[in-house]
């Protein structure tokens, strides 16, 4: 490890991501870990390391990587080893899987490359439609807003992406997923086109910034109102949050990550000072989108609508984020009033009143105990019962620890059964007896 660490700069890995100028025998930037606008974040090439003394970070060139972009430490490890052309220590492939990573990995790049291409080309055409343009700021959002998160248009026909690149039937656009070609009979030609049409576009982006995927928002009626880009090897929507590479320092600044429902939500908010806010891509909340805003964060509160489907998107949020709850993290759940998402919310009330309602989120323990009540009668030992039948499976998706134990107290309680007996019920393990039931015990 020292020896890559001898062999990167720190001030090469850290100018990649933030501008640095000479100070003396350092170099200072805008710290990226919090908001400031006098610069106190030193790079010393000497020492190989930074520090910030604004929040206090502090740390080398693979702490940077992993704090900055929310690579774990093997991935920062394999980044700067691939930079400096080295292998990586404890590397147990052989040299056919290393060769297979390497074309994979250069696959990869070139489709973000083309997907990069491709949102620069969605930016160029929303510049040139009066009609998207107006649907945007109908929306309230304004240039500096559309051009902090990409936001382009794909235009009406059929292969108006054509224009943007050199060769439309490039099979790199396909498994992009950009065009699509239909099945066709054998002998006949196939007939590309693309994929988003009339759409406004929100570029998905890795935590290293890279465009990888696409959602498409119609601007009038139409099915489906969202479309989003397939899976590819470059995206996989059970693993990426629109909105996490732009607002990671926000998530550190406001001490939070707030999950919602959809792109517009997380633009909407962010133009109303709430950058903190990522999506989930059209899918339900996974265990992996949990660990990985982890990286970021140790306070995560889940936002959805308070109608019925609202309802069961945050009874998933809660089987993805149990496994990752300790006492060390807090996990909560707004529910907007049934006439409102987070967009309409905050533009008809405000920004100060969107911050009331996340102070006023549900903590994961209520929340688990609300669940497990759903259609229980707790004022009877059938509701009562039913409730621990079905609190049970949310109770063990808890790691050990501390919560868990107070958990299964207040479990308990809502049951009406000592929290002994029910550790011994669920836990296997042997009731203690009462006395009652002692005395009457033959000798």
């Amino acid at each position: 490890m020292q020896d890559l660490l001898s062999r990167v700069d720190v001030v090469d890995v850290v100018g990649r991501h933030v501008e640095l100028k000479k100070a003396g025998i350092n170099h200072k930037g805008l710290c990226p870990f919090h908001g400031e606008k006098s610069p106190s974040f030193i790079v010393s090439p000497s020492r190989q390391t930074y520090h910030c003394f604004g929040c206090g970070v502090h740390g080398n060139a693979i702490g940077f990587l992993m704090e900055h972009t929310g690579a774990s430490f093997v991935e920062a490890v394999e980044d700067l080893a691939q930079q400096v052309g080295m292998q990586v220590p404890q590397d147990e492939r052989s040299p056919e899987q290393r060769e297979r990573a390497k074309a994979e990995k250069a696959r990869q790049q070139t489709l973000t490359d083309v997907l990069a291409r491709a949102a620069d080309h969605y930016k160029a055409q929303l510049r040139k439609s009066p009609r998207a343009i107006e649907y945007l700021k109908g929306r309230g959002l304004t240039g500096q807003i559309a051009a902090r998160f990409g936001l382009g248009y794909a235009p009406e026909g059929w292969r108006a992406l054509a224009s943007g690149f050199p060769a439309y039937d490039d099979p790199q656009l396909v498994e992009a997923g950009l065009v699509i070609t239909p099945e066709v009979e054998s002998g006949e030609e196939a007939k590309r086109y693309d994929r988003f049409r009339d759409r406004i576009m929100f570029p998905i982006r890795n935590v290293q910034g890279d465009v990888i995927g696409f959602g498409g928002r119609v601007l009038d009626k139409g099915e489906p109102k969202y479309l989003n880009s397939p899976e590819t090897p470059v995206f996989s929507k059970g693993r990426e949050l629109y909105g996490l590479f732009e607002g990671r320092q926000a998530m550190r600044q406001r001490e939070h990550a707030l999950v919602v429902e959809g792109y517009m939500d997380v633009v909407a908010l962010a133009q109303h000072g709430i950058g903190n806010a990522v999506a989930t891509l059209g899918t339900a909340c996974t265990a992996e989108h949990v660990n990985k805003l982890f990286r970021f964060t140790e306070s995560v509160v889940f936002s959805f609508d308070g109608d019925a489907a609202g309802r069961r998107a945050a009874g998933r949020a809660l089987e993805a984020a149990l496994p990752h709850a300790t006492e060390t993290r807090s996990i909560k759940f707004l529910f907007l009033p049934t006439e409102h998402d987070p967009d309409s919310y905050v533009r008809e009330l405000g920004a100060e009143a969107f911050e009331r309602c996340i102070e006023t989120a549900v903590p994961l323990s209520r929340q688990l105990t609300s669940v497990a009540a759903e259609g229980c009668d707790l004022g009877t030992p059938e509701g009562r019962a039913r409730m621990l039948n079905q609190a049970k499976p949310l109770w063990a998706l808890l790691p050990e620890g501390l919560l868990r134990r107070q958990l299964l107290g207040e479990i308990a309680r809502h049951g009406q059964l000592p929290e002994a007996e029910l550790q011994a019920l669920w836990m296997g393990e042997n009731a203690p007896q009462s006395a009652a039931s002692a005395s009457t015990a033959p000798a």
